[in-house]
């Protein structure tokens, strides 16, 4: 874990939880309590669960994708059985935990990892480095230099992009093992690497990106392949994914419009 050893702690919510609107089972626009919140995740993750172990995958992680959507549902996720949550915008990072840091009793120590997986800014780096265990979306030669200085030693992965589609990030695929020699030269703990499949083309179009990110995995003899979410798991694990990225299928639409937490 890369957070400073002196890093204050999580509180664990309250009994009850104000779930954001937008999915008629998982969010009713009333106060819903957390343990009724807490089943409804586990039931969900159960579900993505068994879609993998259908799929053919061993040992898959599943990554709880929580952007946009409230502190509970982190600690519904942990509760459930994920280690680990990732998140996209750095201003909603910093509002959704460092608010909840508290160094008075009765607090507890955060059980579970923050991923940040959305495209990264140079400039957001230092307002993150005390909240973020793994960087999933590395992708050039600046974010390195910069994660080194901010954050000496941290968790990355390389962003690859397999399918060059506009507007996703990604370092292209034949540049992805200098990028790796570069992150381990400067430092970070390069564990993987990381891929967003294609938004249109259905499943099956993100089959032959998959498979090439999993070969330079393999090729550059990293520990994970971090590819898959909830419309392409299946494709994902079959190609060789060892953590999914589900959001949707946990936790339903999202609740607000991401412009107003970048």
């Amino acid at each position: 874990m890369h957070r400073v050893p002196s890093r204050p702690v999580l509180l664990a919510p309250s009994a009850r939880t104000t779930g954001p609107t937008g999915d008629d089972d998982l969010h009713t626009g009333a106060s819903m309590n957390s343990a009724a919140l807490d089943r409804l995740v586990a039931e969900r993750l159960a579900a993505v669960r068994e879609r993998i172990a259908r799929a053919g995958g061993a040992d898959v992680s599943v990554l709880a994708v929580t952007k946009l959507f409230s502190i509970e549902h982190c600690w519904s996720a942990h509760r459930a059985g994920c280690a680990a949550v990732g998140e996209n915008y750095a201003q909603e990072v910093v509002a959704k935990f460092a608010s909840q840091l508290d160094g008075d009793g009765g607090a507890v120590p955060l059980p579970f990892e923050v991923h940040f997986i959305g495209q990264l800014q140079t400039n957001k780096v230092r307002q993150l480095a005390s909240l973020i265990d793994v960087y999933e979306s590395v992708d050039r030669l600046s974010l390195v230099s910069e994660l080194s200085k901010r954050a000496p030693g941290a968790a990355v992965l390389i962003q690859a992009a397999c399918l060059h589609e506009p507007g996703k990030g990604g370092c292209p695929i034949e540049a992805v093992p200098a990028l790796v020699d570069a992150a381990r030269a400067a430092g970070l703990d390069v564990r993987g690497l990381m891929t967003v499949g294609p938004t249109t083309g259905g499943a099956e179009a993100a089959r032959a990106g998959f498979r090439v990110v999993r070969a330079l995995v393999d090729a550059l003899e990293l520990d994970i392949c971090s590819m898959g979410m909830t419309d392409d798991l299946e494709v994902a694990v079959q190609e060789g994914s060892t953590q999914v990225r589900i959001g949707s299928a946990l936790f339903g639409e999202r609740p607000v419009s991401a412009a107003s937490v970048r």
